[in-house]
């Protein structure tokens, strides 16, 4: 190995800032998500390293933290953004149904194709579905640039949806005995116990927020953020939620209507706060997300990914979760289909909970290359929908949104 001082390595990595933003800017008008570009940069990265006899192995541990920390950013990101007006109700409905139910179909699917393929115990390919059939809000997110609101809105609250449903019943199946109705009795009181706890905490949090005097303030709550999770975590509860609450809450504090909760935290403090949250996490997200995608590409072995083997089963089971995404759009939905169903990427949520699958659950004979060959083809499908979508009205010819249409449910 090369030696590597330290200026060496500080120019490293600020030009994988540099370009990461440049990567940003590009995916505007090339509509190529920038995430995506960083991870065929890291996988580029991998191969010129090679060529040169140079050999930089990174900790599994060191991608599934930041995979974590990003997940968080990108979370609490979220429900910053989302709006919880009266008028928004069927679209909030209707994209958790969306997330719900192709959460669902996709991972019986994938259990199936699995179970038949490697012949393995039906829990363990339940429990290697689950991450695969995952939407990324990680990826999603950072791409809805050029969609209109109500498009950009619905995918918002899907894939935010989809990564909290995906945990939840990853932390299920990866429990012991759950296969009774004990597991389920718990399973049911911790989601109780989170909803009491995403209202008690998001108080706490507020009330230090809006109370401390130093104008040091993002790392602090950031770091409670974090404990927060991992606490949760640790007791198995479904964490996410709490975050997400809290920036729900922190984005639509004007629609609470009760004068002694105004009294203590006035709407303008919680304005402020609202706006320095939203600057410093989405910069916060930008970097943790970017050093993720490019270590986790370096980590990316090419040649297995082209492995015939590989490549025969991750397109089935690609095809598959596209299947099922266009189905349930067309018939269930009865909606437009473009570019909404092209947005099925699998990214940071999936790779962090491969990381998290217990040992004695693993699947000996599962190739890693077909993680690899998924993400990589599901963000270029996706990449193919932001190409061919066109903003202008009168280049739409679309069905009604289901979020207006009053025949659903």
């Amino acid at each position: 190995m090369y030696g590597m001082n330290t200026e060496i390595l500080l120019i490293i990595i600020c030009c994988i800032v540099v370009v990461s933003y440049v990567f940003s800017i590009l995916s505007r008008y090339i509509k190529i998500p920038s995430v995506l570009m960083l991870l065929l940069a890291g996988m580029g990265a991998r191969q010129v390293a090679e060529w040169n006899d140079f050999h930089l192995n990174f900790s599994p541990v060191l991608i599934e933290s930041l995979g974590v920390v990003g997940l968080i950013m990108i979370v609490l990101e979220a429900g910053l953004d989302l709006g919880l007006q009266k008028s928004k109700i069927r679209l909030i409905r209707d994209s958790f149904f969306s997330a719900l139910f192709i959460f669902l179909l996709s991972a019986t699917l994938l259990t199936y194709i699995l179970y038949h393929w490697l012949e393995q115990p039906i829990r363990n390919c339940i429990v290697y579905a689950i991450p695969l059939s995952i939407i990324s809000s990680s990826i999603v997110l950072p791409s809805l640039h050029s969609l209109t609101e109500s498009k950009k809105e619905f995918l918002i609250y899907e894939a935010s949806f989809s990564d909290i449903i995906g945990i939840m019943v990853f932390n299920y199946f990866t429990a012991d005995d759950v296969f009774s109705f004990s597991s389920l009795g718990i399973f049911s009181a911790n989601l109780a116990l989170s909803a009491v706890l995403s209202v008690l905490m998001s108080l706490l949090l507020l009330f230090i927020m809006t109370r401390t005097k130093l104008s040091i303030k993002f790392f602090l709550v950031f770091s409670l953020l974090v404990l927060i999770y991992a606490g949760g975590k640790l007791l198995h509860l479904p964490s996410l939620i709490i975050i997400l609450a809290f920036g729900l809450l922190i984005n639509n504090w004007h629609l609470l209507d009760l004068k002694l909760v105004k009294k203590y935290f006035p709407q303008q403090q919680v304005s402020d706060l609202h706006h320095l949250l939203h600057s410093i996490t989405a910069e916060s997200s930008f970097l943790i997300r970017t050093f993720f995608f490019i270590l986790f590409g370096y980590s990316i072995v090419i040649d297995t990914v082209l492995e015939a083997e590989v490549v025969k089963v991750g397109g089935l089971i690609v095809l598959a979760l596209f299947s099922v995404r266009l189905l349930y759009m067309r018939f269930f939905l009865k909606t437009n289909l473009f570019p909404e169903s092209f947005f099925m990427p699998r990214g940071l949520i999936t790779i962090v909970l491969f990381y998290k699958i217990p040992g004695h659950m693993k699947l000996t004979n599962f190739d890693e290359g077909i993680l690899f060959f998924i993400i990589l083809v599901t963000g270029a499908i996706m990449t193919l929908g932001m190409i061919f979508y066109k903003k202008k009205n009168e280049q739409l010819v679309e069905e009604p949104q289901f979020s207006e249409r009053a025949d659903i449910f």
